[in-house]
């Protein structure tokens, strides 16, 4: 396994051993000990599963009262996953690191508490999977526009398809500051 710091301190991409033969193959998707040899002490209490289909762009969803840290993989398909730190305060506030996650290539990302994330399907359809280090909390749910020209995240070229909520979100300049977490 192979654990690789991106732009953004404490985001991090995991790449791990895959063990294969003409049977299939084997590999570990998580072991507490990978975030701890990273400095990460969480504790994940909740597993999600969604699938989307061809050009499906969910987010950029983060919780205020009730922040999740979440490590992503895609289990089938492929997807292009983003996360932007929206931490008031923070020296890399506005950034984002993105990951291509694929069943072919089994990465993960770690991505903490007080970002925003989203994702979008680049193949016909893709199952997506994350741990969560707290449990939904519809009510301090926040997001910010996945579309955020001034973000200028780097989507593919897609029919774009989103929910009509996502379509309302406000962009991160708009965002009133008393929804935006601490840094």
């Amino acid at each position: 396994m192979k654990i690789v710091e991106t732009e953004i301190p404490g985001v991090f991409i995991i790449e791990p051993n895959i063990l294969g033969d003409n049977r299939g193959y084997f590999l570990e998707s998580f072991r507490e000990s990978w975030l701890k040899d990273v400095g990460i002490d969480v504790k994940f209490v909740q597993d999600n599963i969604s699938r989307s289909r061809r050009g499906t762009l969910r987010g950029l969803h983060y919780q205020l009262q009730n922040p999740q840290a979440k490590l992503v993989s895609a289990s089938r398909g492929e997807i292009l996953d983003v996360a932007v730190d929206v931490r008031k305060g923070s020296p890399t506030f506005g950034k984002y690191v993105t990951c291509l996650l694929t069943e072919e290539n089994r990465k993960l990302m770690y991505i903490p508490a007080g970002f925003a994330h989203g994702f979008q399907v680049l193949s016909e359809s893709a199952d997506f999977t994350y741990k969560c280090s707290d449990y939904y909390h519809r009510e301090s749910e926040r997001g910010i526009s996945a579309l955020d020209p001034e973000l200028n995240l780097p989507w593919i070229n897609l029919e774009n398809v989103m929910s009509d909520r996502d379509l309302q979100l406000p962009t991160l300049g708009n965002m009133s500051q008393i929804d935006l977490p601490n840094y």
